[in-house]
Protein backbone atom coordinates (compact mmCIF):
# COMPACT_ATOMS: atom_id res chain seq x y z
CA UNK A 1 0.00 0.00 0.00
CA UNK A 2 1.34 3.43 -0.92
CA UNK A 3 2.16 5.94 1.80
CA UNK A 4 -0.59 8.49 2.32
CA UNK A 5 0.34 12.20 2.39
CA UNK A 6 0.68 13.68 5.88
CA UNK A 7 -1.49 16.69 5.04
CA UNK A 8 -3.25 18.56 2.28
CA UNK A 9 -0.11 20.55 1.50
CA UNK A 10 1.83 17.38 0.71
CA UNK A 11 -1.06 15.96 -1.29
CA UNK A 12 -1.35 19.04 -3.50
CA UNK A 13 2.37 19.63 -4.05
CA UNK A 14 1.73 23.06 -2.55
CA UNK A 15 4.64 25.03 -1.11
CA UNK A 16 3.23 25.34 2.40
CA UNK A 17 4.89 25.86 5.73
CA UNK A 18 3.85 25.83 9.33
CA UNK A 19 5.32 27.76 12.23
CA UNK A 20 4.78 27.98 15.95
CA UNK A 21 5.99 30.36 18.63
CA UNK A 22 5.45 30.46 22.36
CA UNK A 23 5.20 34.02 23.72
CA UNK A 24 5.41 35.67 27.10
CA UNK A 25 4.46 39.35 26.86
CA UNK A 26 3.21 42.10 29.10
CA UNK A 27 3.67 45.58 30.45
CA UNK A 28 6.15 44.36 33.03
CA UNK A 29 6.61 40.58 32.92
CA UNK A 30 9.45 38.83 34.69
CA UNK A 31 12.93 39.64 33.52
CA UNK A 32 13.62 37.53 30.42
CA UNK A 33 16.54 35.85 32.16
CA UNK A 34 14.15 34.50 34.82
CA UNK A 35 11.73 33.22 32.19
CA UNK A 36 14.63 31.42 30.50
CA UNK A 37 15.86 29.98 33.79
CA UNK A 38 12.42 28.84 34.93
CA UNK A 39 11.63 27.21 31.57
CA UNK A 40 15.19 25.92 31.15
CA UNK A 41 15.04 27.17 27.55
CA UNK A 42 17.04 29.69 25.58
CA UNK A 43 14.67 32.11 23.85
CA UNK A 44 14.63 32.47 20.09
CA UNK A 45 14.05 36.20 20.50
CA UNK A 46 13.73 38.69 23.35
CA UNK A 47 12.98 42.37 23.26
CA UNK A 48 12.19 44.96 25.92
CA UNK A 49 9.59 47.69 25.91
CA UNK A 50 11.05 50.83 24.39
CA UNK A 51 13.69 49.07 22.29
CA UNK A 52 13.76 49.70 18.55
CA UNK A 53 13.67 46.93 15.95
CA UNK A 54 15.76 49.21 13.72
CA UNK A 55 16.63 52.94 13.90
CA UNK A 56 13.57 54.18 11.97
CA UNK A 57 11.01 51.91 13.69
CA UNK A 58 8.66 52.74 16.51
CA UNK A 59 9.64 51.35 19.92
CA UNK A 60 8.22 48.04 21.07
CA UNK A 61 5.21 48.58 23.31
CA UNK A 62 5.72 45.44 25.42
CA UNK A 63 8.45 43.18 26.68
CA UNK A 64 8.48 39.85 24.87
CA UNK A 65 10.15 36.46 25.31
CA UNK A 66 9.73 34.09 22.33
CA UNK A 67 10.63 30.45 21.89
CA UNK A 68 10.32 28.67 18.55
CA UNK A 69 10.95 24.92 18.69
CA UNK A 70 13.67 23.69 16.31
CA UNK A 71 11.32 22.11 13.76
CA UNK A 72 11.59 22.62 10.00
CA UNK A 73 8.89 24.85 8.53
CA UNK A 74 8.03 22.05 6.09
CA UNK A 75 6.99 19.73 8.94
CA UNK A 76 3.25 19.42 9.71
CA UNK A 77 1.84 21.92 12.21
CA UNK A 78 1.26 19.22 14.82
CA UNK A 79 5.02 18.48 14.83
CA UNK A 80 5.64 22.11 15.84
CA UNK A 81 2.93 22.02 18.51
CA UNK A 82 4.17 18.71 19.90
CA UNK A 83 7.77 19.98 20.03
CA UNK A 84 6.73 23.12 21.94
CA UNK A 85 4.62 21.09 24.39
CA UNK A 86 7.48 18.62 24.94
CA UNK A 87 9.80 21.55 25.72
CA UNK A 88 7.49 23.24 28.26
CA UNK A 89 5.18 20.48 29.57
CA UNK A 90 7.17 20.00 32.78
CA UNK A 91 7.03 23.78 33.43
CA UNK A 92 3.25 24.03 33.05
CA UNK A 93 2.66 25.21 36.64
CA UNK A 94 5.24 27.97 36.22
CA UNK A 95 3.51 29.18 33.04
CA UNK A 96 0.09 29.10 34.68
CA UNK A 97 1.47 31.14 37.57
CA UNK A 98 3.17 33.54 35.15
CA UNK A 99 -0.22 34.20 33.51
CA UNK A 100 -1.16 36.23 36.63
CA UNK A 101 1.27 38.98 35.59
CA UNK A 102 1.97 38.38 31.89
CA UNK A 103 0.33 37.10 28.74
CA UNK A 104 1.29 33.55 27.85
CA UNK A 105 0.36 32.83 24.26
CA UNK A 106 0.95 30.29 21.51
CA UNK A 107 1.06 31.52 17.90
CA UNK A 108 0.45 29.09 15.05
CA UNK A 109 0.91 30.04 11.43
CA UNK A 110 0.30 28.38 8.10
CA UNK A 111 1.34 29.74 4.70
CA UNK A 112 0.44 28.24 1.35
CA UNK A 113 0.51 29.15 -2.31
CA UNK A 114 -2.66 27.15 -2.95
CA UNK A 115 -6.17 28.30 -2.18
CA UNK A 116 -7.27 24.69 -1.65
CA UNK A 117 -4.55 23.62 0.81
CA UNK A 118 -5.31 22.95 4.45
CA UNK A 119 -3.94 21.87 7.76
CA UNK A 120 -4.99 19.09 10.10
CA UNK A 121 -4.03 18.87 13.77
CA UNK A 122 -4.57 15.60 15.68
CA UNK A 123 -6.61 16.07 18.85
CA UNK A 124 -3.72 14.89 21.06
CA UNK A 125 -1.62 17.78 19.78
CA UNK A 126 -4.19 20.25 21.13
CA UNK A 127 -3.47 19.30 24.76
CA UNK A 128 -1.08 22.25 25.16
CA UNK A 129 -3.93 24.71 24.60
CA UNK A 130 -6.21 23.03 27.12
CA UNK A 131 -3.50 22.60 29.77
CA UNK A 132 -2.32 26.21 29.49
CA UNK A 133 -5.87 27.53 29.06
CA UNK A 134 -4.93 29.49 25.94
CA UNK A 135 -6.91 29.64 22.70
CA UNK A 136 -5.91 27.73 19.59
CA UNK A 137 -5.54 30.35 16.91
CA UNK A 138 -4.14 29.84 13.45
CA UNK A 139 -2.87 32.61 11.19
CA UNK A 140 -3.41 31.51 7.58
CA UNK A 141 -1.66 33.27 4.69
CA UNK A 142 -2.38 32.43 1.06
CA UNK A 143 0.38 33.89 -1.10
Amino acid sequence: MADQPENATEASGDEGYQTLRGFVTGEDPEEPIYVSQNLDLAPTHVHRRGELRHPSSRPYQHDMWIYEPPVKESEPLHAHIDALWAAIRDRKEYLLDLKRTATVDVFCGYRSNSDSAGVEVPYKSLQIFQELAVPFGLSIIIA
